[in-house]
C-alpha cells in the first residue's frame, strides 16, 4: 500500500510524497493525527494539503451531508410534520438519541438536528418519510454521488451509521463544495444550538463542531461524524488568509483530534514565515 502525502500553499505547488522513491515536501513541524486530510481552494480547485486524498474509507455522519442535499433536491415541505418511530432506533450501534419515540417534529427541524446535533433518529426519519420510503432514499443518495462524479462515494443508510458509507476525502471535498450551495445547509451545520420540542418537554441541542466558538474560526460550513470504524471525522468550508477553503479530515486518533488537527492546519497556514519556512525546505530538498 502506498502511503501519499503532498502540500501546496498559496500557489506553491509541491509535488506527492510517498514511500518507494517517491519525491515531495511536508509541512515542516505539522504532526496531523488524522489518516487522511485535504485542504482545497473552494475558488480554484488547487490543492493546498493533502494526505491519502484518494483511499476511501467509511465517513460516519459526513454522510448527513448528502442526505440532506438529497432531501432538499425533492423540494419538501418542512414545515409537515414527521414522526420518530420504533424503527428510526439505531439498532446496529446501539448509539444514543435525545429524541424520544413518538415524538412529533417539523420536517425542517428534523434537518437542523440531523445536521447540527448529528441526530441519527431524524436523519432515519427524513429518508424514511421520502417519497418511495428508505430504499428509494439511499438509492437517491447514490444517484446523487454519480451525477456529481464522484468515483469512491457509496452509501447505504441517511445516518451514516453503516460502515459501507464510504468516499474519499477528494470526493468528500466535492460533496461539501456542492452541499455548501444550499443555503439552509450552511445555516444548519453552523448554528450553534436549537431548542425543539420533544415529546415530553423542550430539549436543547448543541452543535457537534467546537470549533464554532472559536473567534479565530470564520466557519461557512461545518459536520462531524464518527463511527468505531471511520474514527474522529470533520468537514468544513472556512475562510483561512483571506480565502475559501475546502477541509476534510477522516480517521483522526484521540478524542478533539480532529479539532485539534484544524488548529494545526489553521495556524500552519496563517503562520506569517510559512512562505519563509517552505521555501527553506524546498531549498534543502535540492541538496
Amino acid at each position: 500500500m502506498v502511503f501519499r502525502r503532498g502540500w501546496m500553499l498559496l500557489g506553491l505547488l509541491f509535488c506527492v510524497a510517498g514511500r518507494g522513491g517517491a519525491h515531495g515536501i511536508e509541512a515542516p513541524g505539522l504532526a496531523l493525527r488524522s489518516a487522511a486530510v485535504l485542504v482545497q481552494d473552494q475558488s480554484t480547485g488547487e490543492v493546498l494539503m493533502e494526505k491519502h486524498m484518494d483511499a476511501p474509507q467509511p465517513i460516519a455522519s459526513i454522510t448527513k451531508l448528502m442526505t440532506a442535499m438529497v432531501l432538499l433536491d425533492g423540494q419538501p415541505d418542512l414545515r409537515a410534520p414527521i414522526t420518530i418511530l420504533e424503527e428510526d432506533k439505531d439498532m446496529m450501534r446501539h448509539s444514543r438519541s435525545r429524541l424520544p419515540v413518538e415524538t412529533t417534529l417539523t420536517r425542517g427541524d428534523a434537518l437542523l438536528l440531523a445536521l447540527m446535533s448529528s441526530e441519527n433518529r431524524a436523519a432515519h426519519a427524513l429518508g424514511r418519510t421520502y417519497p418511495g420510503g428508505l430504499t428509494a432514499f439511499v438509492a437517491a443518495m447514490n444517484a446523487k454521488a454519480a451525477s456529481l462524479g464522484l468515483s469512491t462515494a457509496h452509501f447505504e443508510d441517511p445516518a451514516g451509521l453503516s460502515s459501507g458509507n464510504v468516499a474519499s476525502a477528494r470526493d468528500l471535498a466535492r460533496i461539501v463544495d456542492q452541499a455548501h450551495h444550499y443555503p439552509l445547509i450552511r445555516t444548519c451545520t453552523t448554528q450553534g444550538e436549537a431548542t425543539v420540542q420533544g415529546r415530553y418537554h423542550p430539549i436543547l441541542f448543541h452543535n457537534t463542531n467546537r470549533l464554532l466558538l472559536s473567534s479565530r474560526w470564520h466557519i461557512g460550513l461545518s459536520k462531524t461524524g464518527f463511527i468505531d470504524e471511520a474514527g474522529q471525522c470533520l468537514v468544513m468550508q472556512a475562510q483561512l488568509r483571506a480565502r475559501p477553503v475546502l477541509i476534510v479530515l477522516l480517521d483522526s486518533t484521540g478524542r478533539g483530534s480532529r479539532f485539534g488537527d484544524a488548529n494545526r492546519i489553521r495556524q500552519w497556514m496563517e503562520g506569517p514565515d510559512l512562505v519563509v519556512r517552505v521555501a527553506r525546505v524546498r531549498h534543502r530538498r535540492r541538496f
